[in-house]
């Protein structure tokens, strides 16, 4: 049978064109190399090579039989680079990106998926806004995230979106909600808007501007706060209007603005959720696992795209 060691020192020998050389480049002993060599071709039948001189040079069979020989030895390298990312998935760090308001969605609950199949493992949900994720994706910082894809250029990233969410408008004043909002309101309204570090390029103030483009105005700010929480607290205490994906709202009004509601925006506006990575890059167990977990959550809460 063989062995692989007898495939090592066999292609050492193919490619040094030397048994002494071999022996070298491998730190055995001269001696064990040949005794390798021969032990191969007394299991195959064969011989593999020609004394030439101080050298050796291969026979036929050597030449049909190197490429699978190397196959083979880079097929058990590549099984125990497997293992050792499995080990290292149950005891070492993982690392996943997030946009800030996703943790109202898929924060402590996905935590809690990873450590329920790997409890020896430390977690890193990371990221605030998804500007400065793709930043860490594209310097490799991170593998793999979670965004609301309207603030993410395509170029050299990977962007296959899973869910989408409702922007709704929440207000503490009846008045405000007995219809859906149209543009020409909400170009009127008196808003508050968290995220106010990154307004220049947050999905949600995209997808508003957007929507206002035909009125000639931007969404008109009255308060600017930077979570999402404090926009809610306001819109309880009757200062200002906000637009909020619908799960946030869902989530946060019942306790932090008990008689504020919402109703739709007119058309209907949404935020898409989706997995983003560097194009081509070749996942590893790890980020594949969050991956699995974090869109198996969000198309849980939000609206699945092309859920599988």
């Amino acid at each position: 049978m063989l062995s692989v060691h007898q495939l090592t020192c066999f292609l050492a020998t193919y490619e040094q064109g030397s048994l002494t050389r071999a022996a070298e480049e491998l730190g055995y002993a001269q001696p064990s190399v040949s005794e390798q060599i021969r032990a191969l071709e007394k299991s195959l039948g064969v011989q593999l090579f020609h004394r030439v001189g101080r050298g050796v040079e291969p026979t036929t069979v050597a030449e049909t039989m190197r490429p699978y020989a190397e196959q083979v030895l880079a097929a058990i390298a590549e099984t125990e680079r497997a293992v050792a990312s499995v080990k290292s998935l149950e005891t070492g760090t993982i690392r996943f990106g997030m946009f800030g308001i996703a943790r109202l969605y898929a924060g402590s609950a996905l935590i809690a998926d990873v450590l329920k199949r790997y409890p020896g493992v430390r977690v890193e949900l990371v990221g605030q806004n998804s500007t400065e994720v793709v930043e860490d994706l594209r310097r490799g910082r991170l593998e793999a995230a979670m965004l609301a894809v309207s603030t993410v250029a395509s170029e050299g990233i990977s962007v296959r979106p899973v869910a989408r969410e409702e922007l709704v408008y929440i207000s503490s004043d009846p008045e405000h909600l007995t219809s859906p909002v149209t543009a020409h309101r909400l170009a009127q309204a008196s808003l508050v808007m968290p995220e106010t570090t990154y307004r220049a390029v947050d999905s949600t103030r995209a997808t508003l501007r957007q929507m206002l483009h035909e009125t000639g105005r931007n969404p008109q700010s009255r308060i600017e706060v930077e979570d999402v929480e404090t926009a809610v607290e306001l819109v309880g205490m009757g200062l200002a209007d906000s637009v909020i994906p619908r799960g946030a709202a869902e989530q946060l009004l019942p306790r932090l603005a008990p008689r504020a509601g919402f109703v739709s925006l007119r058309p209907r506006q949404f935020d898409t959720f989706a997995i983003v990575h560097r194009t081509n890059a070749v996942l590893s167990p790890a980020a594949r696992l969050m991956i699995e977990l974090a869109t198996r959550r969000m198309q849980a809460i939000a609206e699945p795209i092309n859920p599988r």
